[in-house]
């Protein structure tokens, strides 16, 4: 076994941007660093190199300018609503605050100050359905999208004075925690190749272990094992679209070191995943961001209902009303026109003009619509099909499944109430989706991206289009359970010496800030908090 004292202080497990966000604390603080990551260099930033890069904050220049008025009253009583806190739930409840009280100045003014930029205009997610959420617009992107989130934080660390002090390696995967007097010393495993080829063992030792590897819901069998009680049995299949080694092995060293490991079953996963037109991991998956002019139907061609299927308002009702079915998974049926202006993909890597952060590019798609998204998932993705009339699609949607479930009489008598109701104009609408994009076209962040209501079966908006969705699996809203300082509780509540945990692995603080549901921009900001504070914390006790 190779065994090394590297001359750390702080030992950080995870370059993620808890783990960056971390590193920069203890850089500042005076500390000697080892971080450790067991991907590959170019792969740094975890998950959030991946993301869209949204974020939540209270009252900002952004909001301001687009005419909000936001506080941390009004964001603290929206997020305690979407929680359902239960009265044992005191560090989530307790973190929920912090976050609230601390996300604009220690996240979004923190690393504007560095030169991070977002858009001008907040998008308004996960406003409420039945329980009210976000009151008004808080979701802010970063321009570059999560890469270049991950980029800032990493120039900042390269250009950081006491850089020499940070000794960064790949490659390792941490599979225990080593103790002493019931401390936390170190950490052991084995190097990892490519492929997951297992090399040498190690040990690290410092004077503090601060894990922010990420959550469990890389790990398809553990999210079915923690799978919540109110969605019933997991679906027959799941998609990926968490992190590969998001596994939950840390998570297990936590449990066997005695750390408390709390609200696995609170996860953050969505209805309209799709398969991954180049999969780099089995059941790859992608996230679509619904469009809210497509009628949502069931397995067998139903619009879903009475309530209809719009997103934008609470996310995790739209998974629990999938699995209430007797199939979970569903069918988006739209048009052309439809799917140009409205159709996205949540991440960095469908967005590349705000990625790359090219105006132009980004204005182009946003007014012509997005051609490029819409030939690409046509051609790559197999869950999408298209026909000239309802008849062809709905052949195609069941050659796709592979039975005959969808009805073709079902579906016409969904699409043709829908197209009459829109028929009759905007004064005698009286369905409840049109109504909802009546309200969102009145915030100009969602009317420049939803439909003016048309027919679907308009033939100069045509051809129809029908996207297989299946729930995909994103991130763990709970995990190890700290305090507010970031250290690790153990079961009786009580720090376990020179243990601190960041970022998702933590339940993004507290073993689950978020409560029952997310209010959205919370993981990348929770993240860049808790890090910062697990930094300083870790400083302090070295």
């Amino acid at each position: 076994m190779g065994s090394a004292d590297d001359g750390a202080d702080v030992l950080v497990v995870g370059a993620g941007i808890a783990g960056l966000s971390a590193t920069l604390e203890l850089l500042d603080a005076g500390r000697r660093v080892l971080l450790l990551d067991r991907d590959r260099p170019e792969a740094i930033g975890g998950l959030a190199r991946e993301s869209f890069g949204g974020m939540f904050l209270v009252d900002t220049p952004e909001q301001r300018r687009a005419g909000i008025r936001d506080s941390e009253a009004l964001a603290l009583a929206d997020w305690l609503s979407f929680a359902e806190f239960g009265a044992d739930e005191r560090w989530p409840r307790a973190w929920a605050e912090h976050y609230v009280s601390r996300c604009t100045a220690e996240v979004g003014d923190w690393l504007r100050a560095g030169g991070l930029r977002y858009f001008p205009v907040p998008n308004w997610v996960e406003r409420g359905l039945y329980l009210p959420g976000n009151s008004v617009p808080r979701f802010h992107i970063v321009w570059g999208t999560g890469e270049a989130l991950v980029q800032h934080l990493l120039d900042r660390i390269e250009r950081h004075p006491r850089r020499a002090a940070l000794t960064l390696r790949f490659g390792q995967r941490v599979e225990r925690l080593l103790q002493q007097g019931g401390a936390v010393v170190g950490v052991a495993g084995h190097a990892e190749g490519a492929e997951g080829a297992e090399g040498a063992e190690f040990e690290h030792h410092a004077g503090a272990v601060l894990l922010a590897a990420g959550g469990i819901n890389g790990n398809l069998a553990r999210v079915r094992a923690h799978w919540h009680a109110d969605w019933g049995q997991p679906p027959a299949r799941l998609l990926n679209g968490s992190h590969r080694y998001a596994d939950g092995l840390l998570h297990d060293a936590v449990a066997a070191a005695g750390g408390c490991i709390t609200h696995l079953d609170r996860q953050w996963n969505y209805a309209a995943g799709v398969a991954h037109p180049r999969p780099r991991k089995p059941e790859h998956g992608l996230s679509l961001v619904p469009p809210r002019s497509a009628l949502w139907l069931n397995w067998r061609g139903d619009r879903i209902g009475p309530m209809p299927l719009v997103t934008g308002y609470d996310t995790r009702d739209l998974v629990a009303r999938i699995c209430a079915e007797p199939r979970a998974y569903s069918w988006q049926l739209m048009n052309r026109r439809i799917a140009l202006k409205e159709l996205a993909v949540s991440g960095a890597e469908f967005n590349p003009s705000v990625r790359e952060r090219r105006w132009l590019g980004f204005a182009r798609d946003l007014l012509l619509g997005n051609r490029w998204l819409y030939r690409e998932m046509l051609a790559g993705c197999p869950d999408f099909v298209q026909a000239p009339d309802l008849a062809g699609l709905v052949a195609r949607m069941n050659a796709l499944q592979g039975d005959q479930a969808v009805e073709l009489a079902r579906v016409r008598a969904g699409v043709e109430a829908y197209d009459a109701n829109v028929a009759r104009g905007p004064a005698l609408h009286n369905d409840e989706q049109l109504r909802r994009i009546a309200q969102l076209r009145e915030w100009k962040g969602d009317r420049i991206r939803t439909c003016k209501p048309r027919p679907l079966l308009d033939p100069r908006a045509g051809p129809l289009i029908a996207v297989r969705e299946h729930i995909i699996s994103r991130k763990s809203l709970g995990g190890m359970q700290t305090d507010l300082a970031s250290r690790v509780l153990c079961h009786a509540g009580q720090p376990i010496p020179g243990l601190l945990a960041a970022g998702e692995a933590a339940g993004f603080g507290g073993g689950g800030l978020h409560g029952l549901r997310a209010l959205e921009g919370t993981f990348l900001g929770g993240c860049v908090l808790s890090g910062r504070i697990a930094g300083r914390s870790a400083a302090a006790q070295t």
